[in-house]
């Protein structure tokens, strides 16, 4: 099965940028989709972005035109680049890969925006 290995994260100041990566790790086969999910204290866990096999990609309205999802086939890796982060972005966020059918979740990684 696959594993999620997720890196980056941290503080920054409201109006910043961060880069979190996640590689698979383990069997690569038959991954569908790579993504991010965030989860805020007392708040559910919910979808940030999603890169899938036919390229396609999805959104929260909330990041629409602030985070931008990209994905390296060849390292199996996929990126959030997050810009003009806002307070409400503080989260943890974890990595999401689907693969036959299952789904995997990367161990999270402490996102923390300031004002």
């Amino acid at each position: 099965q696959v594993q999620p290995v997720e890196s980056g994260g941290g503080l920054v100041q409201a109006g910043g940028s961060l880069r979190l990566s996640c590689a698979a790790s383990g069997s690569i086969f038959r991954i569908a989709a790579m993504g991010w999910y965030r989860q805020a204290p007392g708040k559910q866990r919910e979808l940030v972005a999603m890169n899938t096999n036919d390229r396609s990609t999805k959104y929260a309205d909330s990041v629409k035109g602030r985070f931008t999802i990209s994905r390296d086939t060849a390292k199996n890796t996929v990126y959030l680049q997050m810009n003009s982060l806002k307070p409400e972005d503080t989260a943890v966020y974890y990595c999401n890969i689907i693969q036959g059918g299952y789904v995997y979740w990367g161990q999270g990684t402490q996102v923390t925006v300031s004002s």
